[in-house]
């Protein structure tokens, strides 16, 4: 039995899952059977291809080579979230997202796509990357879901609304293919979810041109209002006062998608699923440890490995001024 997590990220939490990675690799008796790390997921910022989470920062080319060097050589793939719903034409020749790709393409790593330009031009020049279908894309309906099922995805993540709608799982095609969002933080059946996603978006694209014209200057919303106008108008502002994403794991147990880890080894994966997302690129470390001892480690074991992996992240210098 196989029950493989899709991990957040490769570069805020780079350090964290690399030493993660390891303690399940050396210490497999504190996680549940069959626990395995399917992919890493998120971006190398200033990536405006970038979607689902605003990221911020300037990756060199050095670092996303270790990045790479780091995960692959313990086989886990790099999972790109290229998941931007606003893209254009002229975005495609992104020169920073177009070196990513030409950097990590060695047929291990994968990308997550949402707009049908960006993935109709990573099919025809990036033809060797695995492709997952977001969630972004809110498919909510049973038969729309299943024609996405039959397409040429390697994955396909489940919009966490259909999370415990039992009547349309059970009868879905190809569930070794359908990825579930666990811990999912966001209101269930939210109205602003796709304006909030196309926020996002919007902030990326602005944030990535901010940054070639004032690579030291500071960003935030008044800039973007001020500088970037053609994006300022496509900002939701309920969404910018959303603040489901600070919700800890045990916030999100009270939620009707949440799936909880009992679930998933003795409901979901008997049912055939063997895919599972736990969000948090843009969290906490110490409440990202909470996400990974609640879903992998054994219950009876969470402590000890808690403290084991807190421990190391000291030692590793992670976290600072532990000792």
């Amino acid at each position: 039995m196989k029950v493989r997590f899709h991990l957040p990220d490769f570069t805020k939490h780079y350090g964290f899952n690399i030493i993660f990675a390891e303690m399940l690799r050396q210490l497999p008796e504190y996680f549940r059977e069959g626990v395995e790390i399917a992919s890493v997921y998120g971006v190398f910022p200033p990536a405006i291809w970038n979607g689902g989470r605003y990221q911020h920062g300037n990756c060199s080319v050095d670092f996303i080579r270790q990045v790479l060097r780091e995960f692959n050589s313990r086989g886990i793939p790099l999972r790109f979230t290229f998941t931007n719903p606003i893209l254009t034409e002229k975005h495609l020749k992104d020169d920073f997202c177009n070196r990513i790709l030409k950097l990590a393409d060695n047929g291990m790593n994968e990308v997550i796509v949402a707009s049908p330009l960006l993935e109709n031009y990573i099919r025809d020049k990036y033809p060797n990357y695995k492709l997952t279908s977001s969630t972004c894309k809110r498919i909510t309906d049973a038969d729309t879901l299943t024609d996405e099922l039959g397409k040429d995805y390697h994955i396909v993540v489940l919009d966490y609304d259909l999370n415990n709608k039992f009547d349309i799982l059970e009868k879905l095609p190809n569930k070794d293919k359908c990825e579930l969002l666990v811990n999912a933080c966001c209101n269930p059946n939210c109205a602003h979810r796709s304006n909030h996603y196309k926020t996002i978006g919007a902030e990326q694209l602005a944030y990535g041109e901010h940054l070639k014209k004032h690579p030291k200057a500071p960003f935030g919303l008044t800039e973007l209002r001020r500088d970037h106008k053609q994006y300022a108008d496509m900002i939701d502002p309920f969404t910018l006062e959303c603040s489901c994403v600070d919700r800890t794991i045990f916030e999100s147990m009270k939620l009707p998608t949440h799936i909880s880890p009992d679930a998933i080894w003795e409901k979901y994966v008997p049912m055939g699923f063997s895919q599972f997302k736990i969000e948090g690129r843009t969290i906490s470390l110490f409440r990202l440890i909470e996400h990974y001892m609640y879903y992998m480690a054994k219950p009876e074991c969470r402590d000890e490995a808690r403290l084991l992996l807190i421990e190391q992240l000291a030692e590793q210098g992670i976290i600072k001024g532990a000792f």
